[in-house]
């Protein structure tokens, strides 16, 4: 028996989600994906809406008079219910199920990231989501040899139990789904389940669909942009325990793959490479930044089983949970004091609640209000700026 064949019976014990979590009713599903799809309403500021307000559909009533307290000249664009019904229709069409942030079903890992989505479209096998995921990615013009160690790790780390999660892109990505095709691998896209990219991996999608599954955030029809990229990345390492690189230039989407999977606390391997090849210098920068050096699979496997079913903190705002309601008002004075204190360069909202002498709370519904309005953009780290 192989090593890491035998690490399997280690990581069998965390392939179940530890709790049964809540379930969203029809009406609540509906009203969830409105809320996402409205104007300026992210992942965080969705969680931010329904613990503020107690359910999306208060939430959504709220919005406008939100954006008119934070500037907007007139207020965005607020889903109706019946192009959500069309979507929720077209999704089962392709045979795509919405799993909501803390419904049984829902990724446990990537519910503990700062900005969880509310909900995933999902394909394929959700039972696969509940296992423990390597994600392994790289460059897409790879080496022959890039593709042959990628294929290589990733089917050994597949017969060891875990299943590997990556981008479909050419490259790296494909070798990987395609080398742990029969033990399971999840498919992140960057776009919605009508429009996979690149085309010339549908097919490699429908094969990897038997035994894994494809995820994705986006609602359908969307036109990608270069920005969806590293968004779909930090799901990439936010369904995994870690993250493997194996070829990255100096800039790509591989680094900030590994970035995301630093600051949501995922461990970080690579794969070292020849200095003469410009394809390897940002795998031999993570080396020596202190990534896990990685020549077989045993190097990965060994640092992750143990991490196997350990219980994992969930984002410090909590999960949105429809009925729970109850934050402060900003008082006008308030209001005035925290927006004075923002400008187009990013400060971290700590600071912002120091110097307002605010309750945090109160800083939060402003920050939301001028979101909703259009004017403020959040940065990494907890830093926000006035656009």
């Amino acid at each position: 028996m192989s090593a890491a064949r035998g690490w399997a019976i280690l990581v069998a014990g965390g392939n179940v989600a530890d709790n049964q979590g809540i379930r969203l009713t029809d009406e609540q599903r509906l009203d969830w994906l409105r809320l996402i799809r409205s104007d300026h309403v992210g992942p965080r500021t969705f969680r931010l809406l329904i613990n503020h307000f107690g359910s999306a559909r208060a939430a959504l009533e709220a919005l406008p008079e939100l954006a008119r307290r934070g500037g907007a000249v007139r207020p965005g664009r607020i889903c109706s219910r019946a192009d959500a019904e069309r979507e929720l229709e077209a999704q089962r069409a392709l045979g795509a199920t919405l799993v909501g942030l803390g419904e049984a079903e829902y990724p446990r890992r990537l519910r503990a990231i700062a900005d969880p989505p509310p909900l995933i479209a999902v394909r394929g096998q959700k039972p696969a989501l509940a296992r423990p995921m390597v994600a392994v990615v790289g460059a897409r013009n790879a080496s022959a040899a890039g593709l042959k160690i990628a294929q290589l790790l990733a089917h050994e780390i597949g017969a060891a139990g875990f299943a590997t999660v990556s981008g479909l892109a050419r490259g790296i990505d494909a070798a990987a789904h395609r080398a742990s095709l029969a033990t399971g691998t999840i498919a992140v896209l960057a776009g919605g389940h009508d429009n996979v990219y690149p085309q010339e991996h549908v097919g490699l999608l429908d094969e990897v669909l038997h035994a894994g599954a494809a995820v994705s955030e986006m609602p359908l029809g969307w036109e990608l942009r270069a920005r969806d990229f590293p968004r779909r990345n930090r799901l990439i390492s936010g369904l995994a325990l870690g993250v493997l690189v194996v070829e990255a230039a100096k800039r790509s989407g591989s680094l900030i793959t590994a970035k995301l999977a630093l600051e949501q606390g995922r461990e970080v391997f690579a794969v070292p490479g020849s200095p003469l090849d410009p394809r390897t210098e940002g795998t031999n920068d993570l080396l020596k930044q202190g990534a896990t050096l990685v020549t077989q699979a045993t190097d990965v496997i060994g640092v992750l089983a143990p991490i196997v079913g350990r219980a994992t903190d969930l984002a410090e705002d909590g999960e949105p949970v429809d009925g729970v309601a109850g934050e402060a008002e900003p008082e006008a004075d308030q209001r005035a004091r925290i927006v004075g204190l923002l400008g187009p360069t990013p400060v971290g909202i700590d600071d912002l609640v120091r110097l307002a002498g605010a309750p945090p709370a109160v800083v939060r519904m402003v920050l939301l209000e001028l979101e909703l309005a259009g004017r403020l953009e959040r940065h990494g780290n907890g830093l926000v700026s006035l656009l």
